[in-house]
């Protein structure tokens, strides 16, 4: 599992330097304001939950399923937060909205939060272990 963090993490920091440098440049022209920064609030979100999953691979053995279930959370979250808005954005500059994307974005930040619970609960583990 640890491994298959820290893979994602660099595929999910790959792609957000990717798909920003492309909303930067290539999207200003077709996309209006507010869907340029909601694509740019995806683009953020997955930049900061690779850098999480980087830092939880260097720091956690994942031997315990709580660290499993974080790491899980994390990966699947962004994977709906961040895609569903991409989605959204593209389809509905393209005239076209898929409306089904729309309840897939607050489950992925549901699963973010959760994730994010798990790596304070995991985080408080650890330094209960080291503190005498």
């Amino acid at each position: 599992m640890k491994e298959l963090v820290l893979i994602v993490g660099g595929i999910y920091g790959t792609l957000s330097v990717i798909l920003g440098a492309f909303g930067a440049h290539a999207l200003k022209k077709k996309f209006t304001e507010d869907q340029l920064k909601s694509f740019e609030t995806g683009v953020k979100y997955k930049m900061y939950h690779a850098l999480v999953l980087i830092i939880c691979g260097i720091t956690f053995p994942f031997l315990s399923s709580l660290q499993n279930i974080m790491a899980w959370c994390f990966i699947i979250g962004i994977l709906l937060f961040s895609f569903s808005i991409y989605g959204l954005t593209w389809s509905s500059a393209n005239g076209n909205k898929i409306k089904i994307l729309g309840p897939i974005t607050p489950l992925g930040g549901l699963l973010l939060v959760i994730g994010w619970i798990l790596l304070t609960i995991n985080l408080s583990e650890i330094v209960l272990y080291i503190t005498p």
